[in-house]
């Protein structure tokens, strides 16, 4: 897969073994910009993601309730612990997530593909969060629990039986 990071960055952003840990291990997503609409690409992998059993909350300064669940304006409002903080806003306003992720104890920070931002991987890094940069969580989790044909993707591999799905 492609990305805008240097080997060495994606040797310590995207590995697979922290990306396969991540998956496992969360089970709350803070989803900052969940967008109300259906055709957008957060709500996409927001419905995917709560349809594999994860509970996701959504983050959205306008919005009351998406996706059957109560929205909250920012990551510090969010009551309950948050496993993992999924970002889908431009790259100068990841800090500041960053930042709230680490001020409500979650163990992740993750910005979805295309974003990239070392200042919220250092922000993050400082306060022990694992870091996940310009990786998608819904082509994640379909790559390492056999389910991107699920999606629409193409996976390359010829095969006449289907992966079960990990609900």
């Amino acid at each position: 897969m492609n990305s805008s990071l240097s080997p060495e960055q994606q040797e310590q952003y995207q590995h697979p073994d922290t990306i396969q840990r991540l998956l496992r291990a969360t089970d709350t997503i803070a989803m900052v910009g969940l967008s109300s609409s259906p055709q957008k690409a957060s709500q996409f992998v927001a419905t995917y993601l709560q349809h594999q059993g994860y509970h996701i909350v959504p983050v959205h300064p306008k919005a009351d309730s998406i996706l059957g669940e109560t929205a909250y304006p920012d990551v510090k409002s969010v009551p309950g612990p948050v496993d993992a903080v999924n970002v889908f806003r431009p790259p100068h306003e990841c800090p500041t997530y960053a930042e709230q992720a680490a001020a409500i104890g979650a163990d992740a920070l993750w910005l979805q593909l295309g974003i990239v931002s070392p200042e919220a991987a250092a922000i993050a890094d400082e306060h022990g969060l694992d870091v996940v940069m310009d990786r998608c969580m819904k082509m994640e989790h379909g790559r390492y629990q056999g389910g991107m044909h699920w999606m629409g993707m193409n996976t390359g591999v010829i095969t006449a039986q289907r992966g079960r799905r990990q609900v």
